[in-house]
């Protein structure tokens, strides 16, 4: 019975370990205005653990989305949210040419990798995204931009699926992050 119970423990500990280290997270975030649109730059990370990086390497593909919302911020009621955006990304590894390749599902485009770390790279770095235009934004207003990366383990094949359900190794989302923006101290 004591061995049982150690074994618990340990793995319950493990488990634990792993929910810290295996996860994407938003970095940074901000917002320009070029030419009367604003555009968004951000930088996430994402860490596969051991059991996600095997599924990717048996064949199975892993998709992410970025959900991206323009909050106003509303100091005595809940934040009205302006626009909704998201971005889809696929990554998948063939084995015959031994390349990663990490798909935008939005614009269908994609490119191949050597390594993982260059094709998680890739879906890291936002740049010169156009997300809204000056007139659709208020100067008198505060906003924020909330940004969360969700892992979709509803894109698994089935039998994957029910091995996910409450596995701190397939947690490979992020929390809402969210960014102050400063509208009326941006530059034309």
């Amino acid at each position: 019975m004591q061995c049982y119970i150690l074994a618990l423990s340990l793995s319950l500990s493990l488990n634990i370990a792993y929910a810290n280290d295996f996860s994407a997270e938003v970095k940074h975030a901000e917002m320009s205005r070029q030419h009367g649109d604003y555009f968004l730059a951000a930088d996430l990370e994402y860490h596969l653990s051991p059991q996600a990086k095997e599924a990717l390497h048996n064949g199975v593909p892993l998709f992410w989305q970025v959900k991206i919302r323009l909050n106003e911020v509303r100091h005595f009621w809940w934040d009205k949210v302006t626009l909704k955006y998201s971005l889809r990304y696929q990554l998948q590894y063939h084995a015959l040419l031994n390349m990663y390749r990490v798909k935008n599902e939005n614009t269908s485009e994609f490119h191949n990798f050597s390594t993982l770390s260059a094709a998680l790279d890739s879906m890291a770095i936002i740049r010169g995204l156009p997300l809204t235009n000056m007139k659709n934004i208020s100067p008198n207003h505060d906003y924020a931009i909330a940004i969360r990366i969700l892992f979709e383990e509803d894109k698994l094949p089935l039998p994957l699926q029910t091995q996910v359900i409450a596995n701190p190794q397939w947690e490979l989302s992020s929390d809402w992050t969210y960014w102050e923006l400063f509208i009326d101290k941006m530059p034309p």
